[in-house]
């Protein structure tokens, strides 16, 4: 009988894992309507038509177009947080960090664009709790590169007087400034990204040596 309970068991994982690599599609797909047509543009009809699967059917994996948007916002700012707590864990020095931080943020111009955008573009249209819940997410990051930037002042490689809330809302202007914009150059590599604005970042920052 140990033997039917694994095969069981297998068949089972791979479901599940068919089952998730599915979701992950439609998820996929409405990052990129709600990019391409924003939220009043969008419908469930046009994520499931970029899946090839009925309207109805769509049902089953979202309750609504706001649980959609609100699923693609929360994976557009998953995984920020715990790539800058590995960069501020990290022993390295303060230029490295910051550079880190930009890498990590702008690595979604290439991997979760659509995500960004619609969180940037989309977000204020979720009903108060789904926003609010969104909300906190980006007050976590925020506050974390904050953290950064005052571990770092306190190790006396950031300017005393540079006020760290407000270089915070600089790092992030200039990193959504970016997804906002055109679709990112393909021949332009994500590295000279990073370091074009981590010097201008760094230059306003770090203390003259």
């Amino acid at each position: 009988m140990a033997p039917r309970r694994a095969t069981t068991t297998s068949k089972l994982s791979q479901r599940g894992s068919r089952a998730q690599a599915r979701q992950r599609e439609i998820i996929d797909a409405a990052a990129a309507v709600f990019s391409e047509k924003g939220y009043h543009g969008s419908s469930t009809r046009d994520i499931a038509d970029r899946v090839g699967m009925q309207q109805g059917s769509l049902y089953y994996h979202f309750p609504s177009k706001d649980a959609a948007l609100a699923e693609v916002c929360r994976v557009g700012v998953e995984g920020f947080v715990a790539g800058l707590e590995t960069i501020i864990a990290d022993e390295q020095p303060a230029e490295a960090k910051i550079r880190a931080a930009f890498a990590n943020h702008l690595k979604g111009l290439h991997d979760r664009r659509d995500y960004i955008r619609t969180f940037l573009f989309s977000r204020h249209n979720l009903p108060r709790d789904l926003r609010q819940e969104i909300s906190r997410l980006s007050r976590l990051y925020e506050s974390r590169l904050e953290a950064l930037l005052l571990s770092l002042q306190a190790d006396g490689a950031v300017r005393n007087d540079l006020d760290c809330r407000l270089a915070v809302l600089g790092f992030l202007g200039m990193c959504n400034a970016a997804a906002a914009s055109h679709r990112p150059d393909p021949k332009i590599p994500l590295d000279a990204y990073v370091e074009s604005f981590a010097t201008l970042f760094l230059s306003g920052v770090m203390l003259k040596s």
